[in-house]
């Protein structure tokens, strides 16, 4: 449906399955097509492209009033003690707003919200007043739901129906993904039922890495990793008023690789402070936000290229390339294990109203779920204090994504676990490779009966022979040319002793991927 209406109309997701919700909420076929007319027919009448908002000024002026819809921001002017409203679209100023508005919808006043707006136009003769009034304004968001009746639906779904249909809400069709696929497009949802969560997707052009945090939820922002200061993201110390991380619920940076791309150290070093800390001090006051951050881009070589010349941060700028500010990440998602998204892949089923499921995970951030597992596992006591936050932290989160009720068995929470940890441990291997004072960490987990559990990533199992080795520790050449060391001298010769094949079972992971049949079967046709 969304895709019917959307045609060019730049608006996000959510303001058309509000529509859509308005008009089409209904089983019959007829009523479905007539409610999808009526919203292309809004779409046309009310929303405002840029390149005609002088058309659509001219028509308020001309008829005194027209709805609009349209990116409203609203800011405190102190000199006349009003608030005023910028219409971002339709390119009008300081338009009055009353205070009950804005105490009632305060995101206004940071980045905007989407609305519809019923503007009126009264020209009069003082030069210091805008003939534009704002008569209505009403944020195109959901009103209410009930959590309850949520918890008693998840009940009567199977897990794997769920996740389908949570990857359905997504926009995707769940049987063109594999297990562990969805649980990587699931993992982005994260952000947005955990607070301070703190998630790294590095990968390939085109795997839809910024969609979820432009088009999924009202109470995310994504922002341009370039763009942002210190004063637009924490609080300008000049009018003491607080940044994009006090109102909104995710904060994504999109571009954030680029090796060439400068970055503010002050900016970094506040940032440090507020992912380990959730708090930030400029001025003589610390102040406390609850903003999960995502930072998203794109790499420029293939995976064993970097784990052979570098690290799987290489493409980060400078600044962020720093052992300390990547330890405060709680999860790295493997952006070249997400498909580049393609035409079939999009979704024709039922799924959630997104806006829906962006108000029952934001209420989710109030739940904690981060010790479910203890019950059945033990984490190893090697890994540090750090490494096990950002193993609770995603735990947690798709416990809240996929069991709101809680009702999970031993081998769902241990799937679960494994991938938390699995997603912590590419980070720390990383920061190995950068920072040579961070010491080797085991990262496994025991049962109720001791029996344990060792995590590796899905890269270490494909390429092993990159994945341990130390960048510039002087012999990585000789080792890419003679893999194999011996102490034999020139004058010794020796018999290559042929191996003969055994017979055996090999279990591969989804998304593995260095696999052929040469490599599997070559041994075993040897003279056949």
């Amino acid at each position: 449906m969304v895709k019917a209406v959307k045609g060019n109309a730049i608006v996000p997701t959510y303001v058309l399955e509000y529509l859509l919700g308005q008009y089409c909420a209904t089983n019959d076929e007829d009523s479905i097509q007539s409610g999808i007319e009526t919203v292309r027919e809004i779409l046309r009448k009310h929303y405002v492209p840029r390149n005609e908002a002088g058309l659509i000024r001219s028509m308020i002026k001309e008829k005194g009033w027209h709805k609009v819809i349209d990116k409203i921001s609203v800011d405190l002017n102190e000199k006349t003690d009003a608030y005023e409203a910028t219409f971002s679209n339709l390119g009008i100023k300081k338009v009055l707003v009353d205070s009950t508005t804005v105490k009632a919808h305060p995101k206004l006043l940071v980045g905007g919200v989407w609305c519809i707006a019923d503007v009126e136009y009264d020209f009069n003769e003082d030069k210091t007043t805008t003939p534009w009034i704002l008569a209505t304004l009403k944020p195109i968001q959901l009103s209410h739901f009930d959590f309850d009746s949520y918890i008693e639906a998840r009940r009567q779904f199977t897990t794997d129906e769920w996740i389908d249909l949570l990857i359905q809400s997504i926009g995707f069709n769940p049987e063109l993904f594999g297990k562990r696929s969805k649980l990587l497009q699931l993992l982005r949802l994260v952000p947005f039922c955990e607070r301070n969560y703190n998630i790294i997707e590095l990968g390939p052009k085109g795997t839809g890495k910024s969609h979820i945090y432009s088009e999924f939820s009202p109470h995310g922002i994504l922002v341009s990793g370039g763009e942002v200061t210190v004063a637009k993201l924490f609080v300008n110390n000049s009018t003491g008023k607080i940044g994009l991380v006090g109102y909104w619920d995710v904060v994504a940076f999109d571009e954030f690789a680029g090796k060439k791309k400068r970055a503010d150290k002050a900016l970094v070093d506040i940032m440090k402070n507020y992912m380990a800390n959730k708090s930030f001090s400029r001025g003589i006051e610390t102040l406390g936000a609850e903003a999960s951050m995502a930072f998203v881009g794109n790499t420029q070589h293939t995976v064993p290229y970097m784990l052979k010349h570098a690290d799987l941060f290489d493409d980060l700028p400078e600044q962020y390339h720093d052992s300390a500010f990547l330890d405060r990440v709680h999860f790295y998602l493997p952006g070249w294990e997400v498909d580049i998204i393609r035409g079939e892949m999009f979704s024709n089923g039922y799924g959630f109203v997104v806006d829906y499921l962006a108000e029952i995970l934001r209420s989710l951030r109030n739940h904690d779920f981060s010790d479910w597992y203890q019950e059945h596992f033990t984490l190893s006591s090697d890994i540090s204090t750090r490494d096990r936050d950002g193993i609770h932290k995603t735990f947690s989160g798709l416990m809240k994504i996929l069991f709101p009720e809680g009702e999970a068995t031993k081998d769902e929470i241990q799937a679960i676990l494994h991938f938390a940890i699995e997603g912590r441990k590419r980070v720390k291997d990383q920061l190995m490779r950068i920072d040579s004072t961070y010491v080797d960490v085991r990262f496994s987990y025991e049962d109720g009966e001791g029996k344990t559990f060792s995590v590796k990533t899905l890269e270490e199992e494909e390429y092993p022979r990159y994945y341990h080795r130390t960048i510039g520790d002087g012999s990585e050449e000789n080792e890419l040319k003679s893999p194999v060391k011996t102490d034999i001298s020139a004058k010794e010769s020796v018999e290559p002793v042929e191996e003969q094949p055994q017979a055996g079972h090999v279990a591969y992971q989804e998304n593995q991927r260095g696999i052929s049949y040469q490599t599997l079967f070559g041994p075993y046709l040897k003279g056949a």
